[in-house]
């Protein structure tokens, strides 16, 4: 299947591909043991940063695969791989329908829910946002300034923002959100 690519061509920043599959009554362990041969796989290709495997809840079918790549070419080159075609050709007797493949950059990541049918209001989206960010511009400064007053380098005002802003982003996108916005998520897509 093509990918729903709704990543600008021109943002060359980290990308995220949002994979469903809908797998066959039965077929569950067939699944699995597939999962465990294409992850390490997708792992080799370049600018590969990880993978979740969202299981489906009880009496449901649906996989959710979220894969991250550091850029979009390199998202594309797995994706277009033929390596993926093969695999993707081998699991599907165990898959009701194709896979079904988007791809996502930013901020809206942190906020796509599993339903295509909820969707986070964005006020919700603005709240979320401010109480992971403002606790961190407050904590993360002060914890950081014995560093910068013991190195020469790090006493400039515009290397001490670049180094916090790119801490506290770096904790937003990959410790903080994605469990946060999972931890509240029924209030969230309420």
């Amino acid at each position: 299947m093509t990918p729903v690519d709704k990543a600008d061509p021109e943002d060359r920043s980290e990308v995220t591909s949002i994979i469903r599959h809908n797998v066959k009554e039965g077929e569950n362990a067939a699944y699995e043991n597939w999962m465990k041969e294409i992850v390490p796989i997708a792992a080799t290709f370049p600018g590969h940063r990880g993978v979740n495997v969202i299981r489906p809840a009880a009496g449901l079918t649906e996989y959710t695969i979220v894969l991250h790549f550091d850029t979009i070419d390199h998202l594309r080159a797995w994706l277009d791989s033929d390596v993926r075609r093969g695999l993707i050709s081998k699991v599907q007797p165990h898959l009701l329908g194709e896979d079904q493949v988007e791809i996502k950059t930013g901020l809206e990541f942190w906020f796509t829910p599993l339903s295509k049918q909820l969707r986070a209001k964005p006020y919700k989206q603005l709240l979320v946002t401010l109480s992971v960010i403002y606790p961190l511009t407050l904590l993360i400064p002060p914890m950081l300034e014995p560093v910068f007053e013991r190195i020469t380098i790090l006493q400039s005002h515009y290397v001490r923002v670049a180094i916090v802003d790119a801490i506290i982003v770096g904790l937003i996108t990959y410790v903080i959100m994605p469990r946060y916005v999972r931890l509240i998520s029924k209030w969230l897509y309420r």
